[in-house]
């Protein structure tokens, strides 16, 4: 039952990565009407730095193909990372009404490293 549940969450995480990514890349998904005016902002900075988007889009969208395969698992955990930190930090000091969701998502991916912490051992071994 463990690996049926862990399989279908690892597939919507992945496939809401892949998306998010390739958001980045055509566009497809307006953002929202309402946005904050500091959240719109920080969006616009971030679109003003021409290589920061396609290589958060690149991130997200080989962090959720690692992450949707059992076997790549635990390297697409760590790829997604970085980018779970800034979605967190984005939804918790700039506009919190997406952190319900986006700390549902850290958490997947927190036991997602939990449960394959074996496999990152030799990169602490001296």
């Amino acid at each position: 039952m463990k690996r049926k549940i862990t399989f279908v969450l690892s597939l919507l995480f992945g496939l809401m990565f892949i998306n998010a990514g390739l958001n980045k890349f055509f566009n497809y998904m307006p953002p929202p009407e309402n946005l904050p005016e500091n959240l719109l902002k920080a969006f616009q900075a971030f679109t003003q730095i021409g290589w920061l988007m396609p290589l958060v889009g690149f991130a997200e969208v080989l962090g959720g193909l690692l992450f949707i395969f059992s076997k790549t698992r635990a390297l697409g955990a760590l790829v997604i990372f970085p980018v779970m930190i800034g979605i967190m930090l984005t939804n918790t000091l700039t506009d919190t009404s997406g952190l319900p969701i986006a700390l549902v998502f850290f958490a997947i991916n927190l036991w997602v490293i939990y449960e394959n912490r074996e496999k990152y051992l030799p990169m602490f071994k001296a």
